[in-house]
């Protein structure tokens, strides 16, 4: 349940907090003093809509935190979960749940599964046609519940198998196109016969190609200085230095030296020459190594950035040729299991469809004598069972509420009913007869006393109390009969300070209570109007 709402910058309200209780909460109050902001409120702390006209005038942004007691949510700290929105002018939206930043598509899934908003606001479940059959399985109790979780069980498997099939190539054409695919790449690279290095060795041939008039230009300097001036010179030298080598034993030895670099120069001379007469161009050799550098770069852009990781992914590719080819063995038992698990799927859910399509006639009953007591005699609401193609969670089943709400008009569904009021009766409707096993814990009307008095209020008020008996009821109200059962009654006022104004809430003592009750039953506190608002009270 709701047990702290605290608001700020929203409207004419600039800061307010309300501790809210378990049971029948009622708001009333003056007209515009803010009610309809509350709802609004709560709205936005679902994940509604909001428009930054909603900032209060001067503020920067708007702020809603609720503290939700629901110790059974194992995210519960204490017992409680703190859920808050902050809005700012430039469209800047915070959303947390327990202090955890979450976004508005995640609060609103969050607070389905918390509050039931039923009013002219956009958060209602009961729009919500994926909703539909889980009100009707509610309904239908027990039975159906042990039909469910033994289907569930099977469905669980089900979607394993078809995610193993998946991944296993299980479904034909996939696995088709899949080993086309794997073929087509491995044969690309095994006609490409790849050599280890042989892109580093065939762009060395390439780049000597390229530059071979400039190889053998400067090669051939070379060969000339070496062997018309190097060792010329040298040889010179050595015999200079063998007419001086009988004076000393330091001229005997440099002169080995020189003769040792003499043949190290002739040496490398003859190497150089060779190298140069190695160098031609030919024009049909260097078309074909471009052709294989560009082979090779286009198997690199495909499969990897060196031959190595090609012929890598070569493997991986033969690997997986394999497995695939070798799958259908583990693929056929899959398949079969499968067959067999939809056989028993469908047993369960023709059973479930039996007692869906039993209980959905049983709760259009319960309902429509719910909605004619609430003075809406001309309405008829039908809960529609079809059936579909594809399993899902829930089964084959699709469940729609639809209603007819004047005579002589078709069905149509229930996001077309445009009153907001009718809407609420509706939903308090399907509340009253779901009250014992409803999953949502608080409920939350606004409208609902829109063009009802008399019998109708009376039948409202006494429906809103059997809800809280076993939930959290909020409502805004205009009735004195509505607000005489209430549980906990506030009272919403608004005051101007320095031109500015602002709106307050206060929970009402009893004896404020039915000054209150009599406010709203006459206009007016007087005598006889706090007599009846005593009988209403007493009668609640």
């Amino acid at each position: 349940m709701i047990s702290t709402l605290h608001i700020k910058n929203i409207g004419i309200i600039e800061d307010i907090v309300i501790d809210f209780n378990e049971g029948f909460n009622v708001l009333t109050g003056e007209t515009g003093a803010g009610k309809s902001l509350i709802i609004n409120s709560l709205n936005i702390i679902c994940g509604g809509r909001f428009s930054k006209e909603m900032i209060r005038t001067g503020e920067k942004f708007s702020f809603v935190e609720a503290s939700i007691y629901c110790p059974e949510n194992p995210h519960a700290v204490d017992g409680n979960i703190i859920v808050s929105r902050e809005i700012y002018l430039n469209g800047r939206n915070s959303c947390k749940i327990n202090g955890r930043l979450v976004t508005v598509a995640e609060l609103k899934e969050f607070m389905q599964d918390v509050i039931d908003i039923h009013g002219q606001q956009d958060n209602y479940n009961l729009l919500d046609e994926s909703r539909h059959i889980s009100y009707l399985d509610d309904f239908a109790g027990k039975n159906l519940i042990e039909l469910k979780s033994k289907y569930f069980a099977l469905y669980d498997r089900y979607c394993n198998i078809n995610k193993e099939l998946s991944q296993n190539y299980g479904d034909d054409k996939e696995k088709e196109r899949r080993l086309d695919l794997l073929n087509y790449e491995l044969k690309e690279i095994t006609n490409a016969k790849l050599k280890a290095n042989e892109d580093i060795k065939l762009q060395e041939e390439h780049n000597i190609m390229k530059n071979s008039e400039k190889l053998q230009e400067n090669l051939h300097i070379v060969d000339e200085s070496l062997s018309n001036q190097a060792i010329e010179s040298i040889s010179t030298s050595i015999r200079s230095l063998e007419k001086i080598a009988g004076l000393g034993d330091n001229y005997e030895e440099k002169l080995s030296e020189l003769k040792n670099i003499y043949y190290e120069v002739q040496e490398l001379a003859r190497d150089i020459s060779m190298m140069s007469d190695e160098i031609s161009f030919d024009e049909e050799e260097r078309d074909t190594i471009e052709k294989r550098l560009d082979e090779i770069y286009s198997l690199k852009r495909k499969y990897g950035n060196t031959i190595e990781e090609i012929l890598l992914y070569k493997e991986k590719l033969e690997n997986e040729i394999n497995e695939i080819e070798n799958v259908d063995e583990i693929n056929n038992k899959l398949k079969k299991e499968k067959e067999e698990i939809e056989q028993e799927m469908l047993k369960l859910c023709n059973k479930m469809t039996i007692i869906r399509k039993e209980k959905a006639k049983e709760l259009s009953k319960a309902i429509n004598k719910e909605l004619a007591d609430l003075e809406m005699n001309n309405a008829v609401l039908r809960v529609e069972v079809t059936i579909k193609e594809e399993f899902d969670k829930n089964g084959l089943d699709n469940v729609r509420i639809l209603i007819s709400t004047n005579k002589g008009e078709g069905e149509k569904e229930l996001i077309k009913i445009a009153s907001g009021g009718e809407m609420s009766r509706v939903m308090l409707g399907i509340k009253t007869v779901l009250a014992d096993v409803d999953k949502v814990y608080t409920l939350i009307f606004d409208e609902i006393d829109t063009g009802i008095s008399g019998k109708a209020a009376r039948s409202v008020g006494e429906k809103l109390k059997k809800i809280s008996k076993n939930h959290q009821v909020i409502i805004v109200t205009h009735l004195a009969s509505i607000a005489a059962k209430g549980d906990y009654n506030y009272f919403i006022s608004k005051n101007v300070k320095n031109e500015k104004t602002y709106t307050n809430i206060r929970r009402l003592t009893e004896e404020e209570t039915i000054e209150e009750i009599a406010r709203i039953s006459t206009g007016d506190i007087t005598k006889t109007s706090i007599e009846h608002a005593k009988e209403l009270r007493k009668a609640s």
